[in-house]
């Protein structure tokens, strides 16, 4: 009896092979090109990845392997993967780095500004992106001089980032900020360190919190500029000011 119950296990088990078989097999059948076996191949291997795009890298043989805002690089089987910056020593530059900055400034582009905390001045000649956390010092510090920022010319867009996680303290103010009916004077009443009325409401920290772990933030304030590179830390408005009309050039 019991060999008979093992025997009727493997065949179940045989028959779910045959079928994954069977349909990564269709799948491939349907792919035409290298790029599209590759991301079969892929689904098959690491199911729980969701390939964004494939592409040839600069590099002869390697592809561009892109899920959420992650970069891998595989060879044309998918069986050899790289995970690093791919440099050009002519250049020197990391083609990893330059890549993950437009899809940064993609998923920036993508996001609903009524989602934001959002100062501005009269006639702004740039938009940093903040990832912010209420009760960090040099978040604070960043808010305090934030006239400074308008004037010279720079649009502030802030985005929830608690560090201690949606349901800390930090978490609950930042929701606070969210669902008042003026976040501007919210924002900076609790940036200076004043008691706000408690709310709750639907709101997109959340959302902004896993945006920022995608962007590999870990800490803040974190700056996002308009071209997608990413800014650890502080910056005073002067510095950032000539960071930007750089990149402009």
């Amino acid at each position: 009896m019991r060999f008979l119950q093992h025997d009727g296990a493997l065949k179940r088990i045989f028959s779910i092979w045959l079928c994954a078989l069977w349909a990564t097999s269709v799948l491939a059948a349907g792919a035409d090109t290298v790029e599209q076996k590759i991301q079969v191949a892929l689904q098959s291997k690491l199911p729980k990845l969701s390939v964004q795009s494939v592409r040839p890298s600069a590099l002869p043989g390697l592809y561009e392997v892109v899920f959420d805002t992650n970069i891998i690089y595989v060879d044309a089987t998918a069986r050899y993967v790289l995970s690093g910056d791919l440099f050009d020593l002519e250049t020197r530059q990391s083609l990893t780095e330059t890549r993950m900055m437009a899809l940064r400034a993609d998923s920036l582009a993508q996001l609903d500004e009524q989602d934001m905390v959002i100062f501005a001045g009269k006639d702004p000649k740039h938009t940093v992106t903040v990832f912010t956390d209420i009760s960090c010092g040099y978040c604070r510090k960043l808010h305090s001089e934030i006239q400074d920022y308008l004037d010279a010319g720079i649009r502030i867009r802030y985005l929830a980032f608690p560090r201690a996680g949606v349901a800390s303290e930090a978490g609950k103010t930042a929701e606070s900020v969210w669902c008042a009916t003026d976040r501007n004077q919210a924002m900076t009443a609790a940036k200076s360190g004043e008691e706000i009325e408690q709310k709750s409401c639907d709101n997109p920290i959340v959302e902004q919190v896993a945006l920022g772990q995608q962007f590999g933030i870990k800490g803040t304030p974190a700056l996002v500029l308009e071209n997608g590179r990413t800014l650890p830390g502080y910056v005073p408005a002067e510095r950032l000011q000539q960071l930007l009309s750089q990149n402009q050039k």
